[in-house]
């Protein structure tokens, strides 16, 4: 009988660090094909798979277009490139981003749960922001097993707090016990595979061609009265338990989450514009009054005058604005910082707190 044999990690911020750490503890005869999903620059790209390969008894490669999956070895996901599974073997996807990342850690594990969530163990490590949460979803809904590093433990809370709350992982436990963790749970036998819905394959499909499709889009989810802050194209709610995502018609897609700061973000930058442009009034209008009064049209100038006041008055609006919305963006940042000294864990095991 086949055991839990894909082992499917996504990790972000501080997630090197972790993954050093896993790699170091995991043992050389794992019975599993390690898949590794991290948010990583292309600067990174030519030394994290020799790290984790000095790091402990596992090779660790870059995956390649179409390579047969095998065991006791490390597969990461390119920078730039979508890591998908299917049939055994290893693609690389060219689509669109999701939630503003590309490699995706929901595109791995979406991925990972069609194919063969059965076989599959997906785990969310140290990040900020909510990737992965969808994912691991997407492997509890086809019968994979789900491991969130605990939040008290992370460099990062965000991410496997996320997920904890929205996935309701299995297992919820620090670094120190998760190798032990990782390597029981793949010793396993695997467990049945269910068929994962067709929103899900839409999705992966997506994730690999880029192709998509708004008569698709129209089946699987409802039309959203937001606009896709990438493109600014129609967007679709899509419903995952508790998690609510959305996706436009170009394929672009983010969790309810990530789409409020990437609106917040595009109000930054029209609120810079309008900054920018008003400015620029000002400046004209009083160019034009200047130039009205050394030809001698005193009503003209009057009105480039009264222009002048009408601008600045607007400008100061819009400097309020963006005022206001730095003021709240600090109070966030200190109240996530008071709140990652004690995360709250709920709603899972706590195997090894």
């Amino acid at each position: 009988m086949a055991n839990r044999d894909i082992l499917a990690i996504g990790t972000s911020a501080g997630g090197v660090e972790a993954l050093l750490r896993l790699a170091r503890e995991l043992p050389d005869d794992l019975p599993a094909s390690v898949l590794v999903t991290i948010h990583l620059s292309r600067l990174h790209r030519s030394s994290l798979d020799e790290l984790l390969t000095a790091a402990g008894s596992l090779p660790a490669h870059f995956a390649e277009e179409g390579e047969r999956l095998r065991k006791r070895q490390i597969y990461i996901a390119p920078p730039d490139k979508h890591l998908l599974v299917e049939n055994d073997h290893l693609h690389l996807g060219s689509g669109p981003r999701e939630n503003n990342s590309r490699p995706s850690i929901d595109v791995m594990l979406r991925s990972a749960a069609i194919c063969c969530a059965g076989r599959t163990i997906g785990v969310v490590l140290t990040g900020t922001l909510g990737d992965g949460a969808s994912g691991l979803w997407a492997t509890r809904l086809c019968g994979g097993l789900t491991v969130v590093q605990d939040p008290r433990d992370a460099a990062f809370s965000e991410m496997p707090q996320t997920a904890l709350d929205m996935a309701h992982p299995d297992h919820v436990v620090s670094l120190d016990v998760m190798p032990r963790l990782l390597s029981s749970l793949a010793h396993q036998p695997e467990g049945e595979t269910l068929e994962a819905p067709e929103s899900l394959r839409y999705e992966a499909g997506v994730a690999r061609t880029g192709v998509t499709s708004m008569d698709e889009m129209d089946r699987i989810a409802r039309r959203s009265v937001l606009a896709c802050p990438d493109c600014h194209g129609v967007m679709w709610e899509i419903d995952e338990g508790e998690l609510m995502r959305y996706r436009c018609h170009v394929g672009h897609a983010y969790t309810a989450e990530l789409m409020n700061l990437a609106l917040d973000e595009n109000l930054r930058r029209a609120l810079g514009s309008a900054e920018r442009v008003l400015e620029e009034r000002v400046a004209l209008a009083r160019k034009l009054e200047q130039r009205a009064e050394e030809n001698g049209h005193k009503l003209m100038a009057r009105d480039w005058a009264s222009k002048v006041i009408e601008y600045e008055q607007e400008m100061g609006v819009v400097r309020a604005g963006i005022r206001r919305m730095e003021s709240i963006s600090a109070d966030e940042e200190l109240r996530e910082q008071t709140e990652t000294e004690g995360p709250k864990v709920n709603g899972a095991s706590a195997d090894a707190r």
